[in-house]
């Protein structure tokens, strides 16, 4: 795989999505969060396509399948910090969810890459 043919796997598309929408999402929040939770939360999200892409780079199936494993944390970390954020009331319940239902699928179809390179080991 070259450094274009990541780009044509679903889950890293997924991901630039999820960075776009949080991006959006998190625009708006108070402009003293920027180094605190808005911060992490743009840092979570560009984990998810950033680790896909370095997996794939490091070319094993094993190595892919490790970087998955990290975005997949991401996501995990992503879904709480969006909730905070909720719960502090920096967004409305609606994007939230939307977000969550995202992040909820992303996580399987991860998942299931995480397998599938596992078993090519």
């Amino acid at each position: 795989m070259g450094p274009d043919s990541v780009g044509t796997l679903d889950i890293w598309q997924e991901g630039m999505c999820v960075v776009k929408t949080v991006y959006k999402l998190t625009a708006d929040w108070p402009k003293n969060e920027l180094f605190g939770l808005t911060g992490q939360i743009r840092r979570a999200a560009v984990s998810v396509p950033a680790n896909v892409a370095e997996g794939v780079g490091r070319g094993s199936p094993a190595e892919t399948a490790r970087f998955a494993q990290i975005a997949l944390g991401s996501i995990y970390e992503l879904d709480t910090l969006i909730q905070i954020g909720a719960e502090l009331g920096f967004v409305e319940p609606e994007p939230v969810t939307t977000l969550r239902q995202q992040l909820s699928s992303l996580s399987r179809r991860v998942s299931s890459f995480i397998q599938y390179k596992k078993k090519r080991k």
